[in-house]
């Protein structure tokens, strides 16, 4: 029994332990915090800047103010100065919550919960008012000469009418002033002229002293000169006379340099122009190797191009001749085929007579051997034969007939070229007499 009751206590003590830790507010060192509701006395909000407080539930709230610095940027044109000119000042303003109690206590009132941007408002249009009414109480001499006069006027109406609100100026910072008619810059232009005139002053006050300083030198000069210029004439003819010679050497010295440095000048020339050349022939050089570059390539390629093209027609060339003999021999062959097949059918016809094979393909020939025999004898002019003959003829005959004879001899019979074929033809086309037949009668006819 006892421990449960341990338990509850020690949840109860825990939760309110979390409920206080809960409800005490710490204020971090750029904040403000503000405690509202009641909490007594005849504020109506306790602001803490640092450190923290216990803010009571249901009866008291809590919130922050923000201490960060705000910028507004004031355009102030056409403002009354205190002699009716009309100046425009553009200035920047830097103003923050302030952390003094009775300021703090002003922001808490009428700036809690207020966004940034409606603060920086608020404060624009104050400092445009007071910055106007310290216009208004200044000249243009005042607010152009004595500026620290001016801001410190800026600072002390600005801050006095922002504190109201709980906030305070931290940095002004005014710009160039001008006004509409030009009255600053006549004064400026007023100042520069009177600095020039009172140094052109002193410049001429100065060059006065060193003119008649240096007058009195040169009449104590002139005074100590003409007291020793007795005693100084042979000294001044040596001088004379060596200054001559050290102008004459002078001049050596001078056209001596002259000359080297014409030298120097025509060589650096030459030079400039053998680089210029050099430049142009190293020039010309690359762009003709560039331009025989390019014609080696473009020779190159028209020959691969026409190695090529000789390549193409030579290779359809030698198809086309392969395709010639290919089809020649096609051709032969079919002839050699169709001639075998006619020669074994023959040969089957004759198979009971083979010399009659023989005999018809011999036939087949015939005409081809005429025509032969009468090539043989076509040239012939026989109209142009003249024949000398006596009339004495021999045992033979006379000699026209011995011509004539001799001529026929000479065309080779059919029977012998058969024969020599190894063809025997028909005795329907002539046979060959016996060799001891044909003998005897060339006997008989001695």
């Amino acid at each position: 029994m006892f421990v449960p009751l341990v338990c509850v206590a020690g949840l109860i003590l825990f939760g309110v332990l979390i409920f206080i830790a809960r409800r005490y507010k710490r204020c971090p060192s750029n904040k403000v915090l503000v405690v509202f509701g009641n909490i007594g006395g005849e504020k109506t909000a306790k602001c803490i800047h640092g450190g923290g407080t216990f803010v009571l539930p249901l009866v008291q709230g809590a919130a922050y103010l923000s201490l960060e610095p705000m910028t507004t940027e004031v355009d102030l044109k056409g403002a009354l100065s205190k002699k009716n000119i009309r100046v425009n000042v553009p200035a920047t303003f830097t103003f923050g919550i302030a952390t003094r109690p009775e300021l703090m206590q002003n922001a808490a009132e009428r700036l809690l919960d207020m966004e940034r941007e409606e603060v920086i408002a608020h404060a624009n249009d104050i400092i445009l008012g007071q910055l106007r009414l310290v216009l208004a109480t200044l000249s243009i001499e005042e607010i152009n000469q004595d500026r620290e006069k001016f801001l410190e006027q800026i600072n002390a109406n600005v801050d006095l009418e922002l504190n109201k609100i709980g906030l305070e100026v931290i940095n002004v910072n005014i710009r160039d002033i001008t006004d509409e008619s030009g009255y600053i810059e006549a004064i400026g232009k007023k100042a520069a002229a009177e600095a020039i005139n009172q140094a052109k002053v002193e410049v001429a006050h100065q060059q006065k002293m060193g003119t008649i300083g240096e007058a009195e030198a040169s009449k104590l000069q002139r005074i100590q000169v003409a007291a020793f210029e007795a005693e100084s004439i042979e000294g001044e003819n040596t001088a004379r006379a060596n200054i001559a010679q050290y102008n004459a050497e002078l001049s050596v010295k001078q056209a001596s340099a002259l000359k080297v440095g014409e030298v120097a000048k025509a060589n650096a020339e030459r030079d400039i122009l053998i680089a210029q050349k050099e430049k142009e022939e190293a020039k010309l050089k690359k762009e003709e190797l560039t331009r025989q570059e390019v014609e080696k390539l473009k020779i190159q390629v028209m020959a691969d191009a026409e190695a090529e093209k000789v390549k193409r027609i030579a290779f359809g060339e030698a198809e086309a001749i392969k395709a010639k003999y290919f089809a020649e021999a096609e051709g032969v062959r079919a002839v050699l085929e169709a001639k075998a097949l006619g020669y074994q059918q023959l040969i089957s016809v004759c198979a009971d007579v083979p010399e009659l094979a023989t005999s018809l393909l011999m036939v087949e020939k015939i005409e081809h051997i005429a025509a032969i025999q009468v090539e043989a004898i076509r040239n012939i002019k026989f109209d142009k034969i003249t024949v000398w003959d006596g009339g004495a003829g021999g045992a033979n005959g006379s000699t026209t007939a011995n011509f004539m004879r001799d001529l026929v001899r000479a065309i080779p019979p059919m029977q012998e070229i058969a024969k020599l074929a190894g063809v025997e033809l028909p005795e329907m086309l002539g046979k060959i007499a016996p060799a001891s037949t044909a003998t005897k009668t060339e006997k008989g006819k001695e």
